[in-house]
């Protein structure tokens, strides 16, 4: 069974959008010639970027040290900081439309969603807008008489941020705003297929008012340009978003310099269904959780425990309601599930689907790519019989994959959960607090929701335990994050020599 493709709708545009770096205030050509980037819906060319090289790398660098020495960026007062941020939340808002339609065109996602990723990447600007205004250390009165101790936050520096293709304006904004926030500069590094977007927020920057080289924007594959990023020693912190096994590389190579790092990595997020639960919201939590994005989502809740007593019942009405989502041309704004990001990934993802039914696994639902169409559509797939050993159970998939294991009693259902190398995020669906709660208490993952999936706003920490990351985004600590404390320790009066008895002389 599959789910029904849409119709096209005749909008993507005439010729692809050209876009070049932004180095020290200035649009540049990069050194490396140009990428084209197809819509991975339509199939046709919609985007060329000039392409850094390792030269670009280290202007941009050098461009984001200056700015942090000798400019006025980490100087400004928090207010001053503040100002700048919120009217480049205004200019996002205002670009919505147009940023929504580039995001669309590359990523493949529906328009309809990447509108609404604008409205929350706003939102984290208006956030960061407000901490920039209350970042503060710490003073102690209370260790001697003579002595004051203060604690100050100052910004930790030149940051690299390297942004994924999944949420690439959204992800930029969890980062960018509150590395601002804290003084900090930066040097940007957006997914080589999905660039547009973070290349238009630099025209958004300068046309707030940035000062030139606080944020610089590089454009290429990791080897050529993320790699010198990470490990340039004029780098001081390195933020990632992206898989555990990039982040690994990321990690071994910014211990070269000691370089703080933050990472948000994979996710092998589970769902736990009691029996006791609202199996109306959660049957819809479920098909939300495996269908948004495609599945391709470090949040996505592609696992699906669910306790014996219901299962059947449980996994018949996901089918049944995973068979209604409307899947299609993603600039139809009726569509909820557009293409997937590539042929290599789409290939990944059947890849991993085979290897489930090899081990013996079920196919209820879907299965395998939608044919007779000009872009990558992967079809929404649920599998039963999935045993926890399988990749399926394991792994992170990135696709509209759902795993199904059940379970007997809550201790059970806590190992399974905790069974992965990944904690990011899981979801408990009961009606008894008590049961919630010891679930959430037990859980290895960085957020656990109650009665909800993927809910999230910007003042609540988000990030990842075991293999999903370290560090947290969002929050009232996103922008210490970015920060380093020093301590003030001071004293009045004479010091005491340490080599001589003063009573004796």
């Amino acid at each position: 069974m599959t789910a029904t493709v849409f119709p096209s709708v005749p909008t993507t545009p005439s010729a692809p959008r050209e876009y070049r770096l932004l180095i020290d205030g200035r649009w540049v050509e990069g050194s490396s010639g140009v990428l084209e980037r197809s819509s991975p819906a339509h199939g046709v060319v919609v985007s060329r970027y000039s392409t850094a090289g390792s030269v670009d790398v280290r202007a941009a660098v050098a461009a984001a040290r200056r700015a942090f020495d000798h400019g006025p960026w980490p100087r400004l007062t928090g207010g001053e900081r503040a100002r700048l941020l919120a009217a480049v939340a205004d200019r996002i808002e205002a670009r919505a439309d147009e940023l929504a339609y580039v995001e669309t065109l590359e990523s493949g996602k529906p328009i309809a969603q990447a509108r609404a990723e604008m409205g929350w990447a706003a939102d984290l600007w208006r956030y960061a807008s407000a901490l920039a205004r209350t970042l503060h250390g710490d003073s102690y009165n209370t260790i001697g008489e003579a002595v004051l101790g203060v604690v100050v936050r100052e910004p930790v520096g030149v940051v690299s941020i390297i942004t994924p293709w999944n949420f690439p304006f959204l992800i930029v904004g969890q980062k960018l705003p509150f590395a601002l926030a804290a003084g900090c500069t930066a040097v940007v590094k957006p997914s080589e297929m999905t660039s547009g977007t973070t290349l238009i927020l630099g025209e958004i920057l300068m046309d707030a008012g940035l000062p030139p080289g606080v944020v610089n924007i590089v454009v290429g594959r990791g080897p050529e340009v993320g790699a010198p990023m990470v490990s340039d020693p004029e780098v001081d912190m390195l933020s990632f978003t992206g898989s555990t096994r990039v982040g690994q590389a990321a990690m071994a190579a910014a211990a070269a310099t000691m370089k703080k790092v933050s990472f948000e990595l994979g996710g092998k997020n589970p769902q736990l269904v009691f029996a006791d639960a609202d199996l109306d919201a959660a049957a819809d939590a479920v098909v939300f959780g495996m269908q948004f994005n495609a599945g391709e989502c470090c949040n996505s809740g592609s696992r699906l425990l669910v306790h014996r007593a219901i299962a059947d019942d449980f996994v018949a009405e996901v089918v049944a309601r995973s068979q209604r989502v409307p899947m299609g041309d993603p600039l139809d704004p009726t569509t909820k599930i557009g293409a997937i990001i590539t042929p290599e990934h789409l290939g990944r993802i059947e890849g991993y689907v085979a290897g489930a039914l090899q081990g013996g696994a079920d196919v209820r639902l879907g299965g395998g790519r939608v044919a007779n169409t000009p872009g990558l559509f992967m079809e929404p797939t649920v599998l039963t019989g999935v045993q926890p050993g399988m990749a399926v159970a394991r792994e992170e998939i990135f696709g509209p994959v759902l795993s199904v294991l059940t379970f007997d009693d809550a201790d059970a259902a806590i190992r399974l959960a905790n069974d992965t190398p990944f904690g990011l995020s899981a979801a408990v669906w009961s009606r008894d607090i008590d049961t919630c709660l010891a679930a959430g208490q037990r859980l290895r993952a960085g957020t656990v929701w109650f009665n909800t999936f993927m809910d999230g706003c910007p003042e609540l920490p988000f990030g990842g335990v075991k293999q999903s990351g370290l560090g947290r985004e969002l929050g009232r600590a996103a922008v210490e994050e970015f920060t380093e404390t020093k301590t003030l320790h001071m004293r009045r009066g004479p010091r005491t020599a340490w080599w001589a008895d003063r009573r004796a002389v």
